[in-house]
C-alpha cells in the first residue's frame, strides 16, 4: 500500500521518539535513576520503523535484547516502557524485566531476550503455534548479526524451513557483535548467506534507508502471509552508540563514526521530506522540538509508580491512526522529560535506600559490608585422624 503524506510524517514522527527516548533513557541512566543493563537503539531507527509498518495487530514480535525501538513502534507505550526501566510496577513486565525483556500480552510483542539469538528458538515455537491453530498471522524476529553464529541460528533457520513456517527473519547487521566487526567473526561477510543454504528465500536491504525498508518489510510481510513460507532479511545498519552503555566503542575510529554519520536515517528521510514537499521545516522542526500540536484543556492521567500525575495535553502531539495500525495509542512526544521527573519523585526513600539510587540520598552507600571469616585449609594431620576413624568399604 503507497504511503500518504501523513504517514511519512507519522514514521518521522516516532523514528525521533525512538531517539530521543534513547537519548533520555542514557542521561537517565547516566544520573543513576535506571540501573541493569542498557542497549540502546540510536542509530537503527529505520529498521524498527520500516519493518512494522506493514504488519497487522494480529501478529507476533519477538526481539533481542536491543528492542526499545521495536516495542516504541509496536506498543506507542514510551511512558510504560521508560517505567520498566526504572523498575516501577506500572511498566510493561511489572518493572521485573528491565531493558531487555519487554513484553505485552496485548499488542503480541513477545519480548526482548537476554540471551544472543535466544529468540530464534521462541519465534519456531510461535510459528509452528500459528500453524498449528491455522491462524492469519506471522511472526516477526528481529536479533543481531552475533546471533548468527550461534547454534539456535542453525536449528531454527533448518526447522523453520522444513517445516514452512511463517516467520520473517530479521537480522539487524549493526556491523559490530559486542566489539568485534563482522568481518572478523564471520567467514561469509554478507550474513543473508548463511541463511540462504536451507532453502528459503532471502534478502538484504540498507537499514539507514527507512523508505527502502518499508518497501523491502511491504513485499516480505504479503509473501510470508501469503506463502506459509521463512524469509530471512539482512538489514545492514549500524549503531551510533556502544554495545551497551558502558561500552565506549574504542575499537572503532573517529573516521568510521563519521562516515556512517553521514548516512543518519533521520536526517537522511528528513531531506527527503523536505525536498519532496511531504513536510515544512517548521513541521518537522515542532515534531523534533517537542512544539504542541494538540489543542484544548483536556489533561491525560499519566500513571507513574504509586502517583497519578496530570499531563496537560498540550505536551502531547496527535497521532493519526494508520489503517493498519489500530492498535496503537496517540504517542506522547514531548512528555518524556515531565514524566521522567515525576518518576524519580514518586520513590519513596525505603525505595531508594533498597535500590541504592542516587547516591546523593544513600549516605549508606559506601559503608562497607560485613563479611564472614572464611575458615582455613584443614590440618593434615586432623584429615588423617578423620580417615583412620572411617569405616572401611564394604
Amino acid at each position: 500500500m503507497p504511503l500518504t503524506r501523513q504517514d511519512k510524517i507519522d514514521i518521522f514522527r516516532e523514528m525521533v521518539l525512538m531517539r530521543k527516548f534513547e537519548e533520555r533513557a542514557q542521561e537517565m541512566y547516566e544520573a543513576r535513576h535506571i540501573g541493569g543493563f542498557l542497549h540502546l537503539y540510536i542509530g537503527q531507527e529505520a529498521v524498527a520503523s520500516g519493518f512494522t509498518w506493514p504488519i497487522e495487530p494480529r501478529d507476533y514480535i519477538i526481539g533481542a535484547y536491543r528492542e526499545h525501538g521495536q516495542a516504541l513502534a509496536r506498543c506507542a507505550e514510551p511512558r510504560r516502557i521508560m517505567a520498566e526501566l526504572y523498575g516501577k510496577r506500572d511498566g510493561m513486565s511489572g518493572g521485573k524485566g528491565g531493558s531487555m525483556h519487554l513484553f505485552s500480552k496485548e499488542r503480541r510483542f513477545l519480548g526482548g531476550t537476554a540471551i544472543v539469538g535466544g529468540g530464534l528458538p521462541i519465534a519456531l515455537g510461535v510459528g509452528f503455534a500459528i500453524d498449528y491453530r491455522e491462524e492469519d498471522a506471522i511472526c516477526l524476529c528481529f536479533f543481531g548479526d552475533g546471533a548468527i553464529n550461534e547454534g539456535a541460528f542453525h536449528e531454527s533457520m533448518n526447522l523453520a524451513s522444513l517445516w514452512s513456517l511463517p516467520i520473517l527473519f530479521i537480522c539487524e547487521n549493526n556491523r559490530y557483535g559486542m566489539g568485534t566487526a563482522v568481518e572478523r567473526a564471520s567467514a561469509v561477510a554478507n550474513l543473508f548467506r548463511r541463511a540462504q543454504c536451507y532453502g528459503m528465500e532471502v534478502e538484504t536491504v540498507d537499514g539507514m534507508d527507512v523508505l527502502s525498508v518499508v518497501e523491502m518489510a511491504e513485499r516480505c510481510v504479503n509473501a510470508v502471509r501469503r506463502d506459509r513460507r521463512p524469509i530471512f532479511v539482512e538489514a545492514v545498519t549500524y549503531r551510533y552508540r556502544g554495545h551497551s552503555i558502558a561500552d565506549p566503542g574504542h575499537y572503532r575510529t573517529k573516521e568510521e563514526m563519521d562516515l556512517w554519520r553521514q548516512h543518519d536515517s533521520l536526517i537522511g528521510y528528513r531531506d527527503y521530506l523536505l525536498a519532496n514537499g511531504h513536510a515544512s521545516d517548521a513541521e518537522l522542526d515542532a515534531i523534533n522540538e517537542h512544539e504542541p500540536t494538540m489543542s484544548g484543556n483536556v489533561e491525560l492521567d499519566v500513571q507513574v509508580g504509586s502517583n497519578v500525575v496530570a499531563v496537560p495535553s498540550s505536551h502531547f502531539s496527535e497521532r493519526p491512526q494508520h489503517p493498519r495500525r489500530s492498535v496503537h495509542e496517540p504517542v506522547p512526544v514531548g512528555v518524556l522529560p515531565y514524566v521522567l521527573q515525576q518518576a524519580h519523585n514518586s520513590v519513596s526513600r525505603p525505595e531508594l535506600l533498597a535500590r541504592g539510587l542516587p547516591r546523593e540520598h544513600n549516605p549508606t552507600r559506601h559503608s562497607k559490608p560485613t563479611r564472614r571469616a572464611r575458615p582455613g585449609p584443614r590440618s593434615p594431620t586432623v584429615r588423617r585422624e578423620r580417615l583412620s576413624r572411617s569405616q572401611p568399604l564394604r
